[in-house]
Formats: structure tokens, C-alpha cells, sequence
């Protein structure tokens, strides 16, 4: 089986966000990135152990900058067997879609795997846009997936039940919870993923369809205010004047 997995970077979930050029663009001065979580826990461990179970080679895709190397060799020492990095900035979801429906085209590859989403973006969004350039089947939010020759059984959670679906090779899946169990690299992996390869291609012509005009972060946490156990109008009186609950 040959089965592409699609690598993002994150900022650490502890690292202070900041805006530059007038709140137009996010600051990565200074900011630990790791591995997209659904990426790398889900998408690429269920991936590598379908690989182990049923032969072939799994490889990673990026679309980033020489500064996204460091996850994607975080990648291959985890267990992929190479990579490819689309040497263009991850603007926004569709033109991201594009670079990797355009690499996936020439290479054949039985099954594309992305996260559910990425953590900094949640837009979920760079599967489902893959799987219509390709014009393929596209199952979203997979929990578990099992082959059968070229055949997958997924499961998907819906409400009230957990949905179950079969399709055949190749489609797009993006993983959630549930689809596989974090690995972590052990220093063979990380050693050996020093010398795998890692191919950069220029990137394929496509304007990118969104723009950013700003960001903001949340404002500021209110202090808690504490009542008397026994002041029962008081507090009804904030929940409904202050809190606007009831």
C-alpha cells in the first residue's frame, strides 16, 4: 500500500501568541512548534500501522518553509519512510489542498491522510478539498479504520451511535480520536531519521482564495467573584443581570 500522510506544524500549546503587521499575520518569533497532534497521534501512527500490517511505504507532506523540518523529520523518526515538503507558505486551506492533491495526482497513492484538524486553525477543511481535486471519497472524522484488501471498514461517531462505513482505494480519511494510539520516538527512529530522505518540490501555481485582515486574541479572563453560600438573590441576581444565563 502507498499511503501519504499530511504533516502540519503547531505552536506548542504552552507558547504565547502574538500578532505583527497590524494584526495581520501571527508572530513566530520565539514559538515552540511541534507536530499538528491529530496529525501525528492519529493520521500518521494508523498509517504507519497499516503499513506494518499489510506492506508498502507511508510518506509525509508539508506545505512550509525550510523552518517546518524539524516536525517533519520529527515524522520520520516516529516511523515514516520518507517525505516531501512543498516549498511554499501554508497560506490558507485551499491552496494547501491544491499543493497536495497536485503531488498526490502523479503518485498514485492508495489512501491520503489527514488530521481532523489542525490545533491553531480548527477549520477542518484541507481533507475534504483534497479528496474533491483528486474527485475521490472523502470519510471524515474517522474514529477507526480497517482494511481488507483495497476495501476500508471506518467508524465515524455520530449522535446517539457510532456510524460504520466501507469504501475502496484510493479515497481521503481525516482522523480523530480514537484512530490510533500516540507513538513515541524511540533514538533508533530519531537517528534514523537523520539520513531518510526528504524531497522539496517548488510548488504548483494557485492563488490562494482567502486572506487574513486580523486577528485578536480573547479578552482577558474576569476575576471570580465569591458569595456567601447562603446569599442565594445575590447570586441570582449576577447570573441573570452580569452573566446573562438566565
Amino acid at each position: 500500500m502507498k499511503l501519504l500522510v499530511c504533516i502540519s506544524k503547531a505552536p506548542d500549546t504552552t507558547s504565547k501568541i502574538d500578532f505583527t503587521d497590524n494584526n495581520t499575520k501571527f508572530n513566530e518569533a520565539g514559538v515552540q512548534f511541534i507536530v499538528n497532534p491529530y496529525d501525528e497521534w492519529y493520521a500518521l501512527v494508523r498509517a504507519i500501522e497499516l503499513k506494518e500490517q499489510n506492506g508498502g511505504s507511508v510518506t509525509t507532506i508539508t506545505v512550509g518553509t525550510q523552518a517546518d523540518e524539524p516536525v517533519i523529520r520529527k515524522a520520520l523518526a516516529i516511523g515514516a519512510d520518507n517525505a516531501v515538503r512543498v516549498d511554499a507558505e501554508a497560506n490558507d486551506a485551499y491552496s494547501t489542498a491544491f499543493q497536495i492533491a497536485e503531488y498526490a495526482k502523479s503518485n498514485g497513492f492508495d489512501i491520503v491522510f489527514t488530521g481532523k484538524e489542525t490545533i491553531n486553525y480548527n477549520g477542518s477543511q484541507v481533507g475534504g478539498m483534497i479528496a474533491e481535486i483528486l474527485d475521490q471519497p472523502f470519510v471524515s472524522l474517522a474514529t477507526k479504520l480497517d482494511m481488507n484488501g483495497n476495501t476500508a471498514t471506518l467508524h465515524q461517531e455520530i449522535v446517539g451511535g457510532d456510524e460504520v462505513v466501507e469504501v475502496n482505494t484510493p479515497f481521503v480519511v481525516s482522523a480523530a480520536k480514537g484512530m490510533a494510539e500516540q507513538r513515541i520516538p524511540n533514538m533508533r527512529g530519531i537517528m534514523a531519521a537523520r539520513t531518510k530522505p526528504l524531497e522539496v518540490i517548488p510548488a504548483a501555481d494557485c492563488q490562494p482564495l482567502v486572506s487574513f485582515e486580523s486577528y485578536e486574541l480573547p479578552p482577558a479572563k474576569s476575576e471570580c467573584k465569591y458569595l456567601d453560600a447562603d446569599n442565594v438573590a445575590e447570586l441570582v441576581n449576577l447570573l441573570h443581570n452580569e452573566a446573562k444565563v438566565i
